[in-house]
């Protein structure tokens, strides 16, 4: 597979939760608009970009079979997260049901919005504002760090991931109101999830050989 391959399919796993975030927010009816879609896109672009370029100035220092064993290593960890974090999420809101009222309560930080996108919406406005939207970004993102790390590791162009994966988020968020019912109805954002981390299980393994 050529670097353009890896870069679509980096980017495309990467952004999967935002897909799985949009049919939170169709599900409760919370709207995004159209520029906060393109704020939250920025945020995405500026992080995997920056992640990307880490990557390309580590593979500078080490070496090139050092680099691929990291990119490995990253990339399968990240594969591995995406398949197992649906079942710790459900084994965690099965444990916390009892605490439900007080964790309603509770001011959501990065770390809960990350595990809990829908909960962006802080003021219960039904829609993200821009302060809401820039901890949005940012769990979101949060996602694309090792996989922007790895992508640069393996020689992508710093500003191609994090266009592409700008792009891609872009595209997931402004789609969830059409394709949410579509997903929800063949459980395909769980199937999507599984299928990202062994596609980014499989590219780890690859820079092996």
């Amino acid at each position: 597979m050529n670097l353009i391959g890896y870069t679509i399919f980096i980017a495309l796993s990467n952004n999967i939760d935002n897909i799985t975030a949009r049919i939170a927010y169709s599900i409760r009816g919370i709207h995004i608009s159209l520029p906060i879609n393109l704020y939250i896109s920025f945020i995405t672009f500026v992080i995997s970009g920056l992640a990307a370029y880490s990557g390309t100035t580590i593979s500078n220092i080490l070496s090139q079979r050092t680099t691929s064993i990291i990119a490995m290593i990253l990339l399968t960890a990240i594969g591995l997260w995406m398949i197992l974090e649906p079942y710790m999420r459900r084994q965690k809101d099965n444990s916390d049901n009892g605490d439900t009222h007080i964790r309603q309560e509770e001011r959501p930080g990065i770390m809960q919005v990350l595990s809990e996108p829908e909960k962006a919406d802080m003021d219960k406005s039904m829609h993200i504002d821009f302060k809401e939207a820039t901890i949005l970004g940012i769990a979101l993102s949060i996602n694309n760090i090792g996989g922007g790390l790895s992508a640069g590791m393996i020689g992508i162009n710093a500003l191609a991931m994090g266009l592409l994966s700008a792009l891609v988020n872009f595209i997931a968020l402004w789609a969830g109101n059409y394709i949410a019912e579509f997903f929800i109805k063949w459980n395909l954002h769980k199937k999507a999830a599984f299928v990202g981390g062994l596609i980014l299980i499989g590219i780890g393994i690859e820079q092996l050989f």
